[in-house]
Formats: structure tokens, sequence, C-alpha cells
């Protein structure tokens, strides 16, 4: 058996996320809000048999996989979220009153990782799961899921930003024949 699907769970929603604030490595628990949507991933994510579970190490993600039934992940920093380095904790309002045109996947991130950067770690990560088989689940964060997706399908992570991401959001990365593809992408339960 090969590699067959990556799942990925984006974490539940924080304070920041919910207010827009940019959530790199800081670490913020889930709202209640939070707990209950990841309580939901529960029925869809037990319907399949994963041969492997990772996980961002930051708290928000290792919550959401335990509420979903997965009290064992693999905690890997390869999943950590975009370091945003001076723009952590500002909205792109804010951040924009100082560069009227900033993207986070257009512009500089001072003291932060560069697009290049986390293109280059999500392309390491996505190598290293290359021997493994059947279906592998992830839990962790927006942008670093979105650039995973990018990816996938061959792009440079500048692309991701086409790929939106609501949080407790549950995507599948896998193949159409051979070619890798977007089997599922940004399924929220209701």
């Amino acid at each position: 058996m090969v590699l067959k699907e990556i799942y990925i769970c984006r974490h539940g929603t924080t304070q920041w996320s919910k207010s827009g604030q940019h959530t790199g490595l800081t670490d913020l628990p889930l709202l209640e809000e939070g707990k209950q949507a990841a309580k939901k991933l529960q029925p869809i994510l037990s319907k399949k048999k994963f041969t492997a579970v990772y996980s961002s190490p930051l708290q928000r993600a290792v919550e959401t996989a335990h509420l979903a039934g997965y009290p064992s992940p693999i905690l890997t920093d390869a999943l950590l979220e975009w370091n945003y380095g001076e723009y952590e904790g500002k909205t792109t309002a804010e951040i924009r009153k100082k560069d009227p045109t900033w993207t986070v996947f257009d512009s500089p991130i001072p003291k932060g990782e560069s697009l290049q950067q986390i293109e280059q770690r999500a392309q390491e990560f996505l190598a290293s799961l290359q021997d493994h088989e059947g279906s592998i689940l992830l839990f962790s964060s927006g942008h670093i899921s979105r650039v995973l997706g990018a990816v996938w399908i061959g792009l440079s992570a500048y692309y991701a930003k086409h790929l939106a991401l609501s949080t407790t959001s549950v995507s599948v990365l896998g193949f159409e024949r051979e070619a890798p593809c977007l089997l599922l992408w940004n399924f929220v339960h209701d």
C-alpha cells in the first residue's frame, strides 16, 4: 500500500482567529465555540482509518486533535503556523496603516518567516510523508495548511492565497490517478 490521502484539520476558533489577528507562534487556547466545533470533527474523522496522526505542538492544534478523538498525535514543528515576526497579534488592517498594499502572501514580514521559507518547510514535510502508507491526518493552523495545499498540487506558496480555510475545517489532499489533487477543501460541518 502507498500514501493514499492526507487529511488536514484546521484548529478550532481562538480569540485571535475570531478577531482576525495574525496568530503564528502565540500559543492561544480554543474558545468554547472552538471546542464545540472540534468535537463535531469526531464523527466525520472516525469513519476513516489513519495510519499516522500529526499535529502542530501549539495547544490550539493539539486541543483540536484531542477533542476530535486523537489524544496522542505525533507533534512536529513542521506544522507550526507561519512565523509572523513583528506582525504577530496584528490584524491586516493594522499592518496596512504602515504598508497599504501588504498581504501575507505578497509582502515581507519583518523578523518573520518568508514565503520561500514556509514553502520549503511545506515541501520538506510533504516529502517526508511519501513513504507512509494509507491515510494520514494532520492538525494545524490556517496559513501553513493553505501552503500545504498549494504545494501539494505543484503550486508555489504564493497561490495559497486562493485557498480560503475556515477554522475547524477538513481538507483532503489525494490523487487523481498519479496526479496530486485537492479531493476536498474547506469542508465545515454544521
